[in-house]
């Protein structure tokens, strides 16, 4: 996975070291191992050329925690303290839950738009999020509906993120 990549050639060229390094590897150890090569979409500029960067990543993995800082442009050190009395918002490091973040704010950016473009380009890339948003149940459902195929999360919230998630996949099929 590499990381912070806002252009498709960083990607490019990061992928060809990582190949190259790869091919010797197996070479010397006599062994082939399947591997993929992909980003984490973190900078706004990453979400925004997502058509672009699929071209190169097989996989993509939203960083939540910094593509949402980078989206509003606030430091993760102090937001706490004036975010609520600006917005009267739930903390958006934390949970993408409103209707406006979900549709046209920075889940839009980071998921839904970002996703669609990607797999235009790329019909099988992989989806995920990591951050703090992988271990919320209400942003669970709503990467589950762009169609996201994994979430991370920081070990003691993963057992609330399998919960959710299963949940996710439940009401999918049964039409909810």
């Amino acid at each position: 996975m590499i990381p912070l990549v806002g252009h498709v050639k960083e990607l490019r060229d990061q992928k060809a070291i990582v190949d190259r390094v790869a091919a010797e590897a197996m070479k010397e150890q006599g062994v082939k191992i399947k591997y993929l090569v992909g980003t984490m979409i973190e900078v706004p500029r990453g979400a925004i050329t997502a058509d672009e960067i699929a071209r190169e990543a097989e996989f993509f993995s939203f960083g939540t925690n910094d593509l949402t800082q980078l989206t509003f442009g606030f430091s993760r050190d102090d937001v706490g303290k004036f975010l609520s009395d600006l917005s009267g918002q739930e903390d958006p490091r934390a949970r993408i839950r409103s209707r406006r973040s979900t549709s046209t704010g920075v889940g839009a950016a980071r998921a839904r738009w970002a996703s669609s473009a990607g797999r235009k380009t790329r019909p099988d890339l992989k989806l995920g999020i990591c951050g703090e948003h992988g271990g919320d149940p209400a942003s669970i459902h709503f990467f589950d509906k762009v169609g996201l195929d994994y979430v991370s999360a920081s070990p003691y919230r993963v057992p609330v993120a399998r919960l959710a998630a299963a949940q996710a996949a439940l009401s999918v099929k049964v039409g909810d």
